[in-house]
């Protein structure tokens, strides 16, 4: 048996506990960036690329964005967690990740508000608008979701920004060259089913170890 991990405070130490932070980063980059392709931030960095033809600063701009959002979704995650009691926690996981499987059948669209930009600059500009669109948006909702299920906020972070950047660098840097080219259907099925499976796996008690 292994130290116990400061990432996970007051679990059992051991094997499995050393793998939840790396867990929590792969399943957290591959189900948002799965969920991202074609999603309204998505969208929002087609619109950026085309009004602004700079790519870097677009791209600098969305990883701080991403940062920021998804720092304080998982914060909200963890302040859940330690509100609610195993029982309940379980069941109120196990249904949002089922729910959120069936939000990302749904396809997605830009609202008006969206596509007001601020003219403060490509990258405030950026910065403003992808913050404000990625609020309470699908991703923002299941960063929360998975930081409440994964006691490693850090790595739940890292993992959804890393998907949010594997889904919207090439959006950026090839525009809607690639747009046409991304089966949305197949891609938003495997994503409902990873979180089909979180959802299922979440009531069935798969989070044993992680004490709900």
């Amino acid at each position: 048996m292994g130290r116990s991990r400061p990432w996970i405070i007051g679990k059992p130490s051991g094997p499995r506990t050393t793998l939840i932070p790396m867990e929590a980063f792969l399943v957290s980059s591959g189900i948002v960036a799965l969920a991202e392709i074609g999603d309204k931030t998505q969208l929002l960095a087609f619109v950026l690329a085309a009004k602004f033809r700079r790519p870097l600063p677009i791209v600098l701009a969305i990883l701080v964005a991403t940062i920021a959002n998804h720092a304080f979704a998982a914060a909200v995650g963890g302040w859940v967690t330690g509100l609610m009691g195993p029982d309940l926690l379980r069941w109120v996981l196990g249904a949002g990740f089922l729910a959120m499987a069936a939000w990302t059948l749904v396809p997605d669209k830009l609202d008006d508000e969206d596509t007001k930009l601020a003219g403060y600059g490509v990258f405030l500009t950026t910065l403003i608008a992808f913050f404000m669109a990625e609020m309470g948006d699908k991703t923002q909702i299941a960063t929360v979701a998975l930081a409440a299920r994964y006691h490693s906020l850090a790595a739940v972070v890292a993992g959804t920004t890393v998907g949010m950047m594997l889904a919207n660098v090439p959006a950026v840097y090839l525009g809607e060259r690639i747009a046409g080219r991304v089966s949305l259907k197949l891609v938003h099925g495997i994503a409902a089913a990873v979180f089909a499976l979180l959802g299922l796996a979440t009531l069935l008690g798969a989070g044993a170890g992680w004490g709900f």
